[in-house]
């Protein structure tokens, strides 16, 4: 049974300077989307970061959202939780491949987002996944984020030896 596999989990990173993520999450299965909150705050309170929560009406509204928040704020991460539940019609394979489509697309331009929406066959799946003293995905979605933001801002300010150089760096003849 997968929930009593032994994991190996990442330390948490350490930070000089706070970080702040948006919580972009799907209430529509109310009590899951709480116990994931539960641990995705956690998990980001315990390096000092600070968090606002945004709730859109499922899953597929999360990555647009998140797009949506990059484009006008100042968030320097994003933990993505919502759950999709099985049903009787192949909505939920939509639901499902769109929106892990749609965050990993995120991700490739760049963006620090950890993936916490839940795809599984039965309630009792997801109140296990959800749950803070169980398998705590709430809380490992924070952690993957955290860990992104992290390595951005490790590589943030190395420069590569290839390509063009701010306007502001170039130094011309004469000038000092």
């Amino acid at each position: 049974m997968a929930g009593h596999e032994q994991h190996y989990i990442l330390p948490r990173p350490e930070f000089d300077n706070p970080v702040k993520l948006a919580i972009v999450m799907s209430p529509y299965y109310k009590d899951i989307a709480d116990n994931m909150l539960k641990g995705a705050v956690a998990e980001i309170e315990a390096v000092g970061g600070t968090y606002e929560v945004v709730e859109v009406p499922g899953a597929l509204e999360i990555p647009t959202a998140i797009g949506i928040a990059e484009r006008m704020s100042n968030f320097d991460g994003y933990v993505a939780l919502g759950c999709v539940i099985r049903g009787e019609t192949t909505h939920y394979e939509t639901v499902c491949n769109d929106s892990s489509r749609a965050i990993q697309l995120l991700g490739l331009q760049g963006l620090c987002i950890g993936n916490g929406i839940l795809t599984v066959e039965n309630r009792r799946q997801a109140e296990v996944r959800a749950d803070p003293a169980d398998q705590n995905k709430g809380g490992g979605a924070a952690a993957a984020a955290l860990h992104l933001i992290a390595l951005a801002r490790k590589w943030g300010d190395q420069r590569k030896g290839v390509g063009f150089v701010p306007a502001d760096e170039i130094q011309l003849a004469g000038k000092a």
